[in-house]
């Protein structure tokens, strides 16, 4: 059963310019050791950074609730599966929203679908419950 959606774009340019205005306080404050540990190790990291913003962005949405306050940047962390899928790590407030979301003999999952082009990165999040086995 789906609990809730989100979908966030990302303009790269403007991650582009916040990065290379503040790269280590930016860094910092949005993505988790984890992550930037995995975007910082390219020759561009700036994709790879927008993509993970997009994506908490689109976690938050999908986690959501009419009630629900923010959430903080390392709630969310965006990491790959060995063949390079994206997954979500919930941490913290994240993790109980998740909690608070799914039914009773439920387990709550979130997929996760990133893109870019040039200026751009999308992502896509699902939150769904499963019957626990």
């Amino acid at each position: 059963m789906i609990l809730g959606i989100g979908t966030d774009i990302c303009d790269i340019r403007r991650i582009r310019d916040l990065y290379e205005r503040h790269p280590e306080r930016f860094a910092a404050k949005a993505f988790t050791e984890g992550e930037r540990e995995k975007c910082l190790a390219r020759p561009d990291p700036v994709p790879c950074l927008a993509k993970r913003f997009a994506a908490k962005e689109a976690v938050a949405k999908a986690l959501a609730t009419e009630t629900s306050g923010q959430l903080s940047w390392h709630d969310v962390e965006v990491v790959n599966s060995l063949s390079g899928r994206p997954d979500v790590l919930l941490h913290r407030g994240a993790a109980e929203r998740l909690h608070e979301l799914v039914p009773e003999g439920y387990t709550g999952h979130v997929r996760l679908s990133l893109s870019d082009e040039r200026d751009f990165a999308v992502a896509f999040a699902v939150v769904e419950a499963k019957p626990a086995c």
